[in-house]
């Protein structure tokens, strides 16, 4: 029984671990306030990713294909901050978190999912984009490159 315990406290003290380790690893953050101070702070534009991220399929094509590649990844880390605004239906969020990402779907006039906008430090959209981005990691970034020099 002693073991039994044992085994069970240190199964539950790696998923715990996991688990942070995963949110630090993570560029993404999810609150859009906070966000939109650090692109001010930094000088780096907010990159809003409109997503149904544990049900919608074009959005894990576009998470897979773009914005978890490296060379995207990369150019995120000196350029953007990355703000992930998720409509999962499996996934539980807080209220305060689910009302936050309705107001600025509605406030952005997202129809549908994925949807990408990019927005200077004072939170002027710079660009939008509805819908599955088909040409990879290098053409999306040559996008926002246009965006940053202007």
């Amino acid at each position: 029984m002693k073991n039994h315990r044992l085994i069970l406290f240190a199964a539950a003290g790696c998923v715990f671990l996991t688990a942070s380790l995963a949110r630090a690893e993570s560029d993404w953050l999810n609150d859009y306030k906070k966000a939109q101070q650090e692109a001010k702070a930094s000088n780096k534009f907010l990159l809003l990713d409109f997503t149904g991220s544990d049900w919608c399929g074009w959005c894990k094509k576009f998470d897979k294909e773009i914005l978890s590649q490296s060379q995207f990844k990369d150019y995120a880390r000196e350029n953007l901050v990355l703000v992930e605004l998720d409509f999962p239906r499996a996934k539980q969020q807080s209220l305060e978190l689910r009302k936050q990402n309705q107001e600025l779907a509605h406030q952005f006039e997202v129809q549908g999912f994925p949807t990408i906008v990019v927005l200077d430090g004072d939170g002027q959209k710079l660009w939008q984009y509805d819908g599955y981005f088909p040409d990879g990691p290098a053409a999306f970034i040559a996008q926002l490159e246009k965006l940053r020099k202007g």
